[in-house]
């Protein structure tokens, strides 16, 4: 039974391009089965988290923390009455505008991309849904439907106000929403706030499991966490001859059930000092609806913060990243000089627009969508076929 605040299929908004609606399911389970039959999805299995996705099997890729959000999101969309079809939609489509090697292949994209519009993952995700997967006889995209659209682009909250105007936004919402209106000025649906934190307590969690396992934190090492502390204390207080094993895959348990409590708590406290009934009024409040309390968001920067100096920054994952940054600049460069030793069908995209006015940037646009789509295999097999000159002369 959903709350009268979710979003309620019978509601919807409807897609961009007019369909018959499924006798068998709802507009927002065609969504997220859409999603899960998509190449950019399948795609996710060989992209980069934080590891290289070629660095072992056990560690965690864009796939697997795809799911394990819609895994956490799901969790608290039952127990607050959401709808659970749209959340997990949400979920599992929150990253598939990132590139190969994770934000690193990011920052080279949108280096590369500067005098072109340049490259933001959560607006190429728009992209992938609305224009590059091409599935369909009668329009290009998933043909998603417009809460499944808002959700993605304004899950962290309003793209326009506060100063900021449309000319502010990348390029692919800029390009979409001239014929779609997201209403990008209001906030998105408690759907879309709590995947968006789901996503928060997945990786945060599961890079201390990651981090962990490979030897770049150690359990002593987060004890300076004040919630990682306490909570390590009680476990080793309850099971003191524990492995360190099991006391890890306990310590990430209780974290995210702590997280979870906390989030549904705070987030049920606004939803009755605001009077919320309805969907909309979440989307006219002025401020967030889903958050955690101030306490738990002081610790969860804390963490945050640990992580980026401790885990993210680390000299190993650093080099990786380097190599990441110059293998994307690299494609792209020389895509971009030649692209005529792209595949055929994205050459023939690229002559088809070279003698437009803005042609420049539609090229370039276009080579950015083959490279941000690539696993982080495909693309050091490019960069090994295109720089090494032993292997093209085999």
């Amino acid at each position: 039974m959903h709350a009268s605040y979710a979003s309620h299929p019978e509601h919807t908004r409807g897609r961009l391009h007019r369909e018959p609606e499924s006798k068998t399911r709802t507009c927002f389970q065609r969504d997220r089965d859409r999603i899960l039959h998509a190449g950019a999805f399948r795609r996710l299995k060989h992209k980069t988290q934080v590891f290289v996705a070629h660095v072992g099997d056990s560690y965690r890729t864009r796939l697997t923390h795809s799911l394990e959000v819609s895994q956490i999101a799901r969790s608290i969309a039952r127990q607050m009455g959401l709808n659970e079809d749209l959340i997990e939609t949400l979920a599992l489509a929150h990253d598939l505008g990132h590139t190969p090697f994770g934000h690193a292949g990011e920052d080279a994209l949108h280096a590369a991309m500067k005098n072109y519009g340049g490259f933001d993952h959560n607006a190429q995700g728009l992209r992938i849904l609305t224009q590059l997967e091409r599935r369909y006889i009668h329009f290009s995209g998933l043909n998603m439907t417009w809460e499944t659209l808002e959700g993605l682009v304004k899950h962290n909250g309003p793209l326009l106000g506060a100063g900021k105007t449309l000319d502010d936004l990348p390029f692919a919402i800029r390009e979409y929403t001239a014929q779609h209106d997201l209403q990008l000025d209001s906030f998105a649906s408690a759907e879309a706030q709590i995947a968006a934190l789901s996503d928060d307590i997945a990786y945060n969690n599961h890079d201390i499991d990651d981090g962990v396992r490979v030897g770049l934190l150690t359990l002593e090492d987060l004890q300076e966490v004040a919630i990682v502390g306490r909570i390590l204390h009680d476990i080793e207080g309850e099971f003191p001859a524990i492995d360190a094993s099991l006391k890890r895959h306990e310590l990430v348990r209780r974290m995210i059930s702590v997280m979870i409590a906390d989030l549904v708590e705070e987030t049920q406290t606004r939803i009755r000092a605001h009077d919320v009934k309805t969907a909309d009024d979440i989307r006219s409040l002025g401020q967030p609806l889903a958050a955690f309390s101030a306490a738990m968001e002081i610790q969860h920067k804390e963490l945050k913060a640990f992580l980026y100096e401790r885990m993210y920054r680390h000299h190993t994952v650093n080099r990786s990243m380097s190599k990441a940054r110059h293998i994307v600049r690299a494609l792209f460069d020389r895509f971009f000089g030649e692209s005529d030793l792209m595949p055929t069908h994205w050459a023939k995209r690229i002559e088809a627009v070279s003698n437009d006015d803005g042609g420049e940037a539609a090229k370039a646009r276009i080579i950015c969508d083959y490279i941000a789509g690539m696993t982080d295999r495909f693309a050091m097999e490019e960069h090994n076929h295109l720089f090494n000159i032993a292997d093209n002369l085999a």
